[in-house]
């Protein structure tokens, strides 16, 4: 039996940059994966880097998150193509104009760079979208780069230290002390970290999280040029909704010269094929802002699995009642953006250090104190 100061279970973006984390404390770690390092919903993800205002918890994780990838970027290889293009939320009418100006100043009050671009500096700064938009709130901060690749630099770094990395290595139990893998295997564990994304529940059924499917697609090379990453702000609203499919405008310059297109919301919808209703309806949206889309191929689509939770914060710390595991999942679709800050947060625990951030609003114990006293009281 090998065994470990920590086994993460989850070689996603999260549980790869808690390795990292943990490895240069000096602790020795292995990394577990079901299928290959960064495979699952981070190689679906769009792999934006963005500081989100939904509530005061969410921006300061993102922004955390954000700040701490840029302190990374000049060390990430050139294949993760990390790209400062920042974001611009775009303003169709005076209401939405209105809600930039509401945006700047929170982002402002957490530190982070804002400016608000009238409809003339728009048009300067993005020429290829469609005419009748009022303005635009700018993030300059902001990023975006290729996460399965980020997801291995991660991974690998960790290895150069000495962790182990087990892939192909699906878990049956975990129980405190110990990981069993299906093929027989076991590792003792200090502690154990699930961070197995839409697959955490298979592995800890009371964790109230459920899948959220998206759709995506790129284009082929010779995509309008586009400068930063542009959203609608209509996507808050698709973004947290609860109830119904819904799409919403995002687009994403690479670095290849093509464009990724999202964005679209399912909840509750775990199955993987694509849809043609929910993909015609995105694109529709996305011709909208972009209209030299139209006639544009698709080099590919395809569609992931975000892993939501009631409120749309992650669950990141120990479980209230199994005291040897801790939860870093439930990220939704800001696993890529937040993985730098939620591997920070829970190593400053782990190791009883204080945390940059508050750590309060993600406490697992908010969902499941409350199932566990439900439970007691139909008992």
């Amino acid at each position: 039996m090998s065994a470990f100061d920590c086994v993460i279970v989850g070689g996603g973006i999260v549980g790869a940059a808690l390795a990292d984390v943990l490895s240069l404390e000096g602790m020795s770690v292995a990394l577990v994966e079901a299928r290959s390092i960064g495979g699952g919903t981070t190689a679906c993800g769009m792999g934006h880097l963005v500081a989100m205002d939904d509530n005061p918890a969410e921006l300061a994780l993102t922004g955390y998150s954000v700040a701490l990838w840029r302190e990374l970027s000049a060390r990430l290889p050139r294949e993760v193509e990390y790209d400062a293009c920042g974001t611009l939320w775009l303003a169709a009418d005076a209401e939405e104009l209105a809600a930039v100006a509401t945006k700047a100043e929170n982002y402002r009050a957490a530190g982070i760079r804002a400016e608000v671009l009238d409809s003339t500096a728009l048009y300067e700064a993005e020429p290829a979208l469609a005419p009748g938009l009022v303005g635009a709130l700018r993030v300059p901060g902001d990023a975006v780069l290729y996460p399965p690749l980020a997801a291995r630099t991660f991974a690998l770094q960790a290895r150069s230290r000495g962790a182990r990395l087990l892939m192909g290595s699906p878990v049956r139990t975990l129980r405190q002390g110990s990981v069993a893998l299906s093929n027989g295997d076991v590792l003792a564990a200090g502690c154990i970290v699930l961070a197995a994304g839409v697959a955490s529940p298979a592995l800890c059924p009371e964790l109230p999280i459920s899948p959220r499917k998206g759709h995506l697609l790129i284009t082929q090379r010779g995509a309008p040029v586009v400068h930063h990453q542009l959203v609608e702000l209509g996507y808050l609203k698709s973004a947290h909704g609860t109830e119904g499919a819904s799409v919403a405008f995002n687009a994403q310059p690479r670095t290849t010269g093509q464009l990724l297109l999202g964005s679209s919301r399912q909840p509750g919808v775990a199955t993987r094929e694509v849809e043609a209703t929910i993909l015609e309806r995105m694109l529709q949206r996305a011709e909208l802002f972009l209209p030299g889309l139209n006639g544009l191929r698709a080099l590919r689509i395809w569609t992931g699995l975000r892993p939501a939770t009631p409120d749309g914060l992650p669950l990141l710390g120990p479980h209230p009642s199994k005291p040897w595991l801790w939860l870093a999942c439930g990220h939704e679709g800001l696993g890529i953006t937040t993985a730098t800050g939620s591997a920070r947060l829970l190593a400053d625990r782990m190791l009883g250090r204080a945390c940059a951030i508050p750590f309060q609003p993600y406490e697992p114990a908010r969902f499941l104190e409350q199932a566990r006293t439900a439970e007691a009281l139909h008992a």
